[in-house]
This record gives C-alpha cells, sequence and structure tokens, in this order.
C-alpha cells in the first residue's frame, strides 16, 4: 500500500486509512505474486482477485440504489450519482480490508467510503436499508458467475482437444492398465473418450450452476425486509432484475445451499481434471513414453528431463479443492439468522475453490491441446506381453471343450511358463490346446486388434453426445 498523504475532496478515509487510490483502476489487474503463474492461471484470476470482489461490491451497492430509485424509495438523482460514483471512483483494496479489522466483514469500510465520495446530499441514500451479507453475499453471486465464463471456456476447450484426440486415435491400440498392471487391449481413442465424457458433464454441472446458483441477497437485518417496508419483496425482484442474478424466495442469510451446491460441482469437475491430467503423467513416464505435451518442461540440474509440466500443475491446482469444499460444506452449520464465524469463513475458501479449479482448468486445456500421441511406442508396450493380455480370449476359446477351470490352469501355466515373446509356441505345443485350437486359429485370437470389445460404438456414443451439446450461445 502506498505511504498516507492527506485525503483530498474526492478522497476518503477508514479509519484514518486513505481508500481512494487514484492511480489504480479497479480493472487493472492485482500484482503478479510468486506462485500465481503456476496455480493461480488463465482467465479465473482476475475474475476473483481483490479487486474483482471490489467491483464486485460497488455493483451491489450501485444496483440497489437504482432499484430503490425504481421502487420510489430514493430520488432518482441520487441512485445515479451513487452509480456513477461506484464506477468511477478508484477504492483501494488494501485500506478497504484494512478498515474491515473494526467491523468484521469488508463492505462497512467500503459503504463508509463510498458515502464519503459521493458527499452528504446523496450519502443517506448509499447502502439504504441493507446489511453488509447483503451486499457481500450478493457480490460473491457476481463474482461466481463472472468466473464461471473463463472457466467453461477452458473447460469446453479441453473437452474439444479430447473429442480430436478419440476420433484421430479410434483405432491406436494400447495396452489398459488396471491396478498399475497392464490388462487388455484397448485404444487411445477409447481412453480420449472417457475423458471426453468426463469433461462434458462437468461442462454441464458447470452450465447448470452457472444459471441456478447466482442469485441476488437482500433482507436486510434480520431477514425480514423490515426496513424496506411494503416495496420489500417488490425490491428484492428489481435488484436480481438489475444485475440479471435470481430473485430467491427467501434471504439465504443462513441458508447456504446454494453454495454448497456450487462447491460439490467445483470440486467434482477437479476430481474429472485432476484423473485426465494424472493419467497423462502416467503415459508420459519415460518408461512408458506413450505421451508428451507440446512444451515440456526442464529441470534446473538434469538436461534430459522432459517434465509434463502442464499436467502436473493441472494436479497441483485441482488437489486444492477438496479441502476448499470442505471448509464450504462444514461452513453451512450458521447459527440463528445471521453466522458467528461460519459466513466469515467461507470467503477465503469460496475465491481459493474457484481460483485453483480455474487454473487446473486452464493447465489441462493447454496440455490436451498439445498433446502428442507415440502410437508405435503404444503399440511396442503392447506386445511386450507376446499376447498374455489375449490370455482371457485363449482361455474362453479352450473352456467350451476343456470346461472353464481347466481351461484357466492351461493358459496360466503358459503364460507364466517361459518367455512373452514364446507364447503362442508354448500354448500350441500343449496337446489339449492343439487338440483344439490349430496354430493359426491361435495366432488369431493374440491379436489384440481383434478383442476390443465394442469400443467404436462406445467411442461414437461419446462423440455424439459432445456434438449435440449446447454451445455456450445457446444456453
Amino acid at each position: 500500500m502506498k505511504p498516507f498523504s492527506s485525503p483530498s475532496d474526492s478522497e476518503s478515509t477508514v479509519d484514518g486509512r486513505r481508500v481512494v487510490d487514484n492511480e489504480a483502476p479497479l480493472d487493472d489487474p492485482a500484482p503478479v505474486g510468486l506462485f500465481d503463474p503456476l496455480l493461480a492461471a488463465g482467465g479465473v484470476r482476475a475474475a476473483v482477485d481483490d479487486r474483482a470482489w471490489l467491483r464486485a461490491m460497488l455493483d451491489a451497492e450501485a444496483a440497489l440504489a437504482r432499484a430503490q430509485a425504481a421502487c420510489g424509495s430514493v430520488p432518482a438523482a441520487a441512485a445515479e450519482a451513487i452509480t456513477a460514483t461506484a464506477r468511477d471512483h478508484r477504492f483501494d483494496p488494501a485500506a478497504i480490508g484494512a478498515g474491515a479489522t473494526s467491523a468484521g466483514n469488508p463492505v462497512v469500510p467500503l459503504v463508509a467510503a463510498l458515502r464519503a465520495a459521493v458527499g452528504p446530499d446523496t450519502a443517506r441514500y448509499v447502502h439504504a436499508g441493507a446489511t453488509s451479507q447483503d451486499i457481500l453475499d450478493t457480490a460473491a453471486m457476481l463474482v461466481v458467475r463472472r468466473a464461471l465464463g473463463p472457466m467453461l471456456d477452458d473447460v469446453r476447450r479441453a473437452a474439444a482437444a479430447a473429442a480430436r484426440l478419440a476420433e484421430t486415435h479410434r483405432d491406436t491400440l494400447l495396452p489398459a492398465r488396471t491396478l498399475l498392471q497392464q490388462a487388455l487391449p484397448t485404444t487411445f481413442g477409447l481412453v480420449a473418450a472417457g475423458w471426453l465424457t468426463a469433461l462434458d458433464t462437468a461442462v454441464r454441472r458447470l452450465g447448470t450452476v452457472r444459471d441456478d446458483v447466482p442469485a441476488v441477497q437482500l433482507g436486510g437485518a434480520a431477514g425480514t425486509l423490515a426496513a424496506f417496508g411494503a416495496d420489500g419483496p417488490a425490491l428484492v425482484d428489481r435488484l436480481a432484475t438489475e444485475l440479471d442474478l435470481a430473485a430467491p424466495q427467501l434471504p439465504w442469510h443462513t441458508d447456504r445451499s446454494r453454495l454448497a451446491d456450487l462447491a460439490g460441482v467445483l470440486g467434482g469437475t477437479a476430481g474429472s481434471i485432476s484423473k485426465i491430467a494424472r493419467d497423462v503423467t502416467l503415459h508420459a513416464q519415460t518408461e512408458v513414453a506413450e505421451l508428451a505435451e507440446e512444451r515440456p518442461g526442464g529441470s534446473s540440474t538434469l538436461p534430459h528431463k522432459r517434465n509434463p509440466v502442464a499436467a502436473v500443475t493441472a494436479v497441483a491446482c485441482a488437489d486444492q479443492a477438496p479441502g476448499l469444499v470442505a471448509t464450504l460444506l462444514a461452513a453451512m452449520t450458521q447459527e440463528h439468522q445471521r453466522a458467528a464465524g461460519g459466513w466469515h469463513a467461507e470467503w477465503r475458501a469460496l475465491r481459493n475453490l474457484l481460483e485453483s479449479v480455474g487454473s487446473a482448468a486452464y493447465w489441462l486445456r493447454a496440455c490436451l491441446e498439445g498433446l502428442r500421441v507415440d502410437a508405435v511406442r503404444m503399440r511396442a508396450n503392447l506386445d511386450l506381453t507376446g499376447g498374455a493380455l489375449l490370455a482371457e480370449r485363449v482361455s474362453g476359446a479352450l473352456a467350451g471343450q476343456l470346461g472353464r477351470h481347466r481351461a484357466n490352469e492351461i493358459v496360466k501355466a503358459a503364460v507364466t511358463g517361459g518367455p512373452a515373446a514364446e507364447l503362442a509356441d508354448r500354448l500350441a505345443a500343449d496337446p489339449q490346446v492343439s487338440a483344439v485350437l490349430s496354430r493359426a486359429q491361435l495366432d488369431e485370437l493374440l491379436d489384440p486388434a481383434g478383442y476390443l470389445g465394442a469400443y467404436g460404438e462406445l467411442i461414437d456414443r461419446a462423440l455424439r453426445a459432445h456434438r449435440s451439446r449446447p454451445t455456450r450461445e445457446d444456453r
């Protein structure tokens, strides 16, 4: 914060602190911190920083004045003056935050600063009848809606990249892995289709909470609208119209289910992102080498390293979400009509949750849009087992003649009886096997391309669903 100076006529102070900063407009980005380029990346960061919250609170105060003017309780000229001041004045977030220590929330010092800025004739119409939580909750809903825009864009773009991978690598063979061990053949197209469906689900759920959760908060000191007289319910509706937010049935001061719904969707989105990014890091291991990022990171000491930095950072961001979700859910226990601590516990958790999930979405998009697929290495890894991944198929072909148990014993013995490359020879040399299957039949059964189940239809289903989902403009 800059050194204090004597306030001019266009400045105001709270507890001796200057709260108008004539050098830093509210839409300026906040200073970039040491970890921000990694853990606060993408468009969500600016949508949830201090200036974004301050802008949202000022938007809420200005909209309240306009709504009251529409209902006849505030002069139109006063509402216009408040709106103009809220739009044009440059309040210092650090000073507002410092002033919050004496009131327990940042709305009180902001209202004092706004009243000083509009002048004595209009000051009494600022924040008339509202309580601090009305403004901060409404601001939170504005921040949420604004932050979900860039987050949705990044998740959509990640989904589009997954769709391209699914289509391009529809038939690219690789080993499926269960418990980190090779299990059966699959295709990378099906792997990417699984990523796609998870991301499309996240897009749908994020779009739903963006449209359904953000609602104005207006109840007055105890949620009764008493300070607004008979105009109270109509004022809520008008305020909602001014801000393009939903009008709730009742004030939700201590009913935090809206934030719980949002937290659940953000946590689920983070989980999907983390799973996909973790897959990329596993496929990118040196010993596996099936995937690589377009711009891998290096090492401070090892020149050979090619680290999947985007995937690693997506995991790092996404894995912060569960604890933040838990904080928001724990804060739902709020006393009577106004919380003593639970409401306050939400503020940083909500901002950090939006920021961490938004950053994770940004990094996953960067990862998938530049992902390089080594189809040759995928097939080579599949061939390492010499056909052992098809043991289930061979056993099934023998079971009709030998019985399931005996067939499993014979095939298991062949798989474990020597080098992988000689599996077909060992099976063909077993008289019980050769009595049922010819060598040509064995070779066909051990071809991984012939044991992929309904992979093609599954990929097509994912792609059809992706292409048919509403676009942002359709919503």
